[in-house]
């Protein structure tokens, strides 16, 4: 799956992942490959990425909103750092 993580000012996420777990409004939740599409809002809180050689990558946001379809997702992000 393509991933892109987006800050007001710059892109801090590019690349292919095998799973992202991410702060939703109701609840944390993944997105594994095939996912089913879906946009929500994101609260403060953690995203967890791990790509496709198996590496985790961490990402504080303070909110934003998610857009997953076709493998592909998209996170604009309010604020974040890794």
């Amino acid at each position: 799956m393509l991933l892109e993580i987006i800050a007001p000012d710059k892109k801090l996420y590019s690349g292919e992942v095998d799973l992202v777990q991410v702060p939703g409004s109701k609840g944390s939740f993944e997105i594994l490959r095939n996912h089913a599409p879906i946009i929500s809002t994101l609260e403060q809180g953690r995203i967890k990425i791990v790509d496709v050689k198996g590496g985790t990558t961490f990402f504080e946001v303070d909110g934003g909103v998610i857009e997953a379809k076709n493998n592909k997702i998209i996170v604009l992000a309010e604020t974040a750092k890794t």
